[in-house]
């Protein structure tokens, strides 16, 4: 541990952001993702009661998001809650948080993956007329082969990141702007316009249906650590970091709150759609997607639940057909960034443990022209791509919550043993109030977890399972650290500085 946040400790970071840029980079890295997403998910399990979804989500993050700032602040290195639990935990439980993230960030790619594609299936259908046949737009359990623009985006995303492209702070800024003004447009349209009868009943589906609806929709607010990861690079952070954790949650909250009322107030109306029996049906299941095509064959309004591309359908019904294909537009834009730095996030993770000896040095080899991990970029795609090729986007979604609800659990323990078992070391920001924050952190965590549908419960436990036969079948007695290996690494190519990394 003293080693890990000694070396952390000697990098000082330049202090140049105020509370306003870090509330703006938490706005820029939330926006864009579940909201656009799983909308239509989120309406399905909860009907109208998505709206105190999206608030319990957000107080999860809050306090995690607390937590979370003063780990980043004492240790400002690659890696993210895996560095953290490495140095306050031990190298067993950060191998588990580190082969969890595998799980957030690898899956969570796919899942935005499948979530673009319904949006630029959308816009084929209406700016060009051309209906892509649903067996070629979806996985075998969503009732098609193989979804291919998913397909596509991936394979692109990951020939972009061995190449080297990046992205530059001016075009992340107009990506920002975009789906910002996208929002703002849906709010301003639709909320007006919206009938309060469609929130009536508010919990079809009781408060189970709401808990499991938060869990799925956490999704939406992944990206919050960016914030918190800023911590060694701002001006005040005692101050400044909490504001911009607390302010960008709660301008997220507030334009998601926005956003599920003028789509459940719309004409479509967010009831989950029903069987003849009366039972709800599950989100992404081929009995769910033969019952809304029979609704639109029938003539009636696809309800919203059912639609791939949620807020553009909306405007589309209320009548702004155009503006509404601008929205699935924005939404066409502004995704494959998100899958690109969701990859770009696995593969740090992915050479951080490859750094330390816990993975084959050669998985993070840095390609001789372009300077990038190559061979784990590759993998890394490869694996994305598969997921988003068969599975839906609320069942990846789901997986990927999992991975990260028990990165910020441990993340949360973590901070509570330092507090104990050093006490006196330095801190530029500290958690307030954390033996009542970090503790609301880990049980939130759980109850999302354990709100999650019983699949994505068992796939971190079985994701864990082989976690563990990897590392005590390989990586404990490889380990750069157990063999007292802490600046040498055999291969110079993992060197972090030689490698060229892509600009968030």
């Amino acid at each position: 541990m003293d080693a890990i946040l000694a070396t952390a400790e000697k990098r000082g970071l330049h202090r140049s952001l105020g509370a306003f840029q870090l509330t703006m980079l938490g706005v820029g890295a939330v926006i864009g993702t579940g909201i656009f997403v799983l909308t239509s998910e989120a309406a399905q399990k909860a009907g109208p009661g998505m709206m105190l979804s999206f608030c319990i989500a957000g107080f999860v993050c809050a306090v995690a998001a607390l937590c979370y700032s003063e780990l980043a602040s004492m240790v400002p290195v690659a890696g993210s809650a895996y560095t953290y639990t490495y140095a306050v935990m031990g190298e067993l439980l950060a191998w588990m948080v580190g082969w969890a993230l595998i799980l957030e960030y690898a899956v969570g790619a796919s899942a935005v993956a499948v979530g673009w594609s319904g949006y630029v299936v959308g816009q084929i259908r209406s700016l060009l007329h051309i209906d892509i046949p649903m067996e070629w737009v979806n996985g075998p359990s969503s009732g098609g082969y193989i979804n291919l623009p998913a397909v596509v985006i991936s394979l692109l995303v990951t020939w972009l990141l061995v190449i080297g492209t990046t992205e530059s702070a001016r075009v992340n800024a107009v990506l920002v702007a975009i789906k910002v003004a996208a929002l703002s447009l849906f709010i301003a349209l639709s909320v007006p316009v919206m009938n309060g009868a469609n929130f009536h009943p508010f919990m079809p589906t009781g408060l189970g249906g709401v808990a499991g609806a938060a869990a799925s929709i956490f999704f939406a607010y992944v990206g919050f650590d960016a914030v918190s990861t800023a911590a060694e690079e701002t001006k005040n952070p005692q101050r400044n970091v909490p504001i911009g954790l607390i302010a960008s949650l709660v301008f997220c909250t507030i334009f998601y709150l926005l956003v599920s009322a003028g789509a459940i107030g719309s004409p479509l109306g967010a009831q989950p759609v029903r069987d003849a029996a009366g039972a709800v049906l599950s989100p992404g299941t081929p009995e769910l997607a033969d019952r809304c095509r029979a609704i639109v064959a029938s003539g009636a309004l696809e309800p919203l639940s059912c639609s791939r591309e949620a807020l553009a359908h909306v405007l589309r019904v209320i009548g702004w057909e155009k503006i509404g294909n601008l929205i699935g537009l924005a939404a066409t834009l502004a995704l494959p960034s998100v899958v690109l730095m969701m990859m770009f996030g696995q593969t740090r993770v992915f050479f951080t443990m490859a750094r330390d000896g816990l993975l084959p040095e050669k998985l993070a080899s840095v390609h001789p022209k372009y300077r990038t991990p190559h061979v784990v970029t590759i993998v890394t795609g490869c694996a994305a791509t598969l997921a988003a090729a068969f599975l839906p986007v609320g069942k990846l979604a789901d997986y990927s919550n999992s991975g990260t609800l028990f990165a910020f659990f441990m993340v949360a323990l973590s901070v509570m043993v330092l507090r104990k078992a050093d006490p006196g070391r330095r801190r530029p920001f500290r958690t307030p109030a954390v033996w009542i924050v970090a503790p609301l952190a880990m049980a939130g965590c759980a109850y999302l977890y354990f709100s999650l549908p019983l699949v994505a419960i068992l796939v971190l436990p079985g994701w864990g399972a082989v976690g563990l036969l990897i590392y005590f079948g390989y990586s404990r007695h490889r380990s750069h650290v157990g063999r007292g290996i802490e600046d040498n690494v055999a291969d110079p190519s993992l060197q972090p500085e030689t490698a060229k990394p892509l600009e968030p």
